[in-house]
């Protein structure tokens, strides 16, 4: 499976970016997609993951009502839309895929149970 990030870039509080993954590969398609950011000094955090049918989808506290995680099935893309981004959302953004099967719409939030990883997408958000 290969992920392929891209969509980052240089924002001013309060603007909105679209992050996408392209992802491909054995299986892609039953494969939850999830969102991880890390900042500079700080470990890799959960941002957002949505299931393999695109109908369940879980966020990180912070960023509910302002991220909005898709997938398109089709062209087995994620999205994350991002809006209202402050500064303490700059990080790099990663996407990754987790082949668990899990019960009912359970989506991990867990760095470890990610087992594919692209490489990140800069988001910089100035004040």
């Amino acid at each position: 499976v290969q992920l392929q990030a891209s969509g980052g870039g240089l924002v001013q509080a309060g603007g909105s970016l679209r992050l996408s993954c392209a992802a491909s590969g054995r299986l892609v398609s039953r494969k939850v997609l999830g969102w991880f950011r890390q900042a500079p000094g700080q470990e890799r955090e959960f941002v957002a993951a949505v299931s393999r049918g695109g109908t369940a989808t879980r966020y990180l506290e912070s960023v509910k009502g302002r991220f909005t995680i898709s997938r398109d099935t089709a062209k087995n893309t994620a999205y994350l839309q991002m809006s209202s981004l402050k500064p303490e959302d700059t990080a790099v953004y990663y996407c990754a895929a987790d082949s668990t099967a899990y019960p009912g719409d359970f989506l991990s939030d867990l760095p470890s149970l990610y087992e594919y990883w692209g490489w990140g997408t800069l988001v910089t958000v100035s004040s």
